[in-house]
């Protein structure tokens, strides 16, 4: 889209015959739709807000109550949350997410937990950058943060970014993502398509190409 705003006629090859690569979806016999995996749109994802916006089709983004949920291993079946305060700013908001919910973690593995964060806080990205060589496990073992953290936390959040278990995850990748959570009011809030990727998102964007000269094959 950005090349034929630019006046190019770009010219995109589909290798199958379905819209979208990893967000593609086809229905079957009986007219459901069948998807490729849940595909969520974080608050903190700029960029692909500006493209709803220039497409036109914010409204097919389906906001969820600011929450996160988390599945409690300790208690299969039953699930906890952590409830984002309205109108509080950034980072106050996630702060009182934390420490009002008493399911997952204890005061003290909360605090725990402040020693590697407060960092990434007040350095910032140089910080996070530097912490590139050490995994998830290593980095915990480092600042002294319960195995529990691990299990409850950061096991999820690894298998959520990036599919790989916390020993083999670069902390880098975590702090990143918990950064710019941390620091927007609405970084961690998700909304939903209001339908299939490829017809409510791709096809837009098709369409968009296709008008300036280029071509979707």
């Amino acid at each position: 889209k950005y090349l034929s705003d630019a006046g190019h006629e770009p010219t995109v090859y589909e290798a199958r015959d379905v819209l979208g690569g990893k967000v593609s979806a086809w229905r079957d016999d009986d007219g459901d739709v069948v998807e490729t995996g849940l595909h969520i749109f974080f608050g903190a994802y700029p960029n692909m807000h500006c493209l709803f916006r220039e497409l036109g089709i914010e409204d097919r983004l389906q906001w969820a109550p600011h929450r996160m949920t988390f599945a409690m291993q300790e208690l299969p079946g039953e699930f906890t949350t952590f409830d984002f305060p309205p109108g509080v700013p950034a980072p106050f908001n996630m702060a009182a997410a934390i420490l009002t919910n008493t399911k997952m973690l204890t005061l003290e593995e909360k605090i725990k937990m402040v020693p590697g964060l407060l960092p990434m806080l007040l350095e910032g990205q140089s910080f996070i950058d530097a912490q590139d060589e050490l995994s998830v496990a290593q980095f915990m073992q480092k600042f002294g943060m319960p195995e529990r953290i691990n299990e409850e936390i950061f096991i999820a959040m690894g298998k959520a970014l990036d599919f790989i278990d916390p020993d083999r995850l670069s902390m880098t990748v975590i702090l990143t993502a918990m950064n710019r959570f941390i620091n927007e009011a609405d970084g961690s809030q998700t909304a939903f398509l209001d339908g299939n990727p490829p017809e409510r998102l791709c096809e837009p964007i098709k369409q968009s190409v296709e008008s300036k000269g280029g071509q979707v094959v």
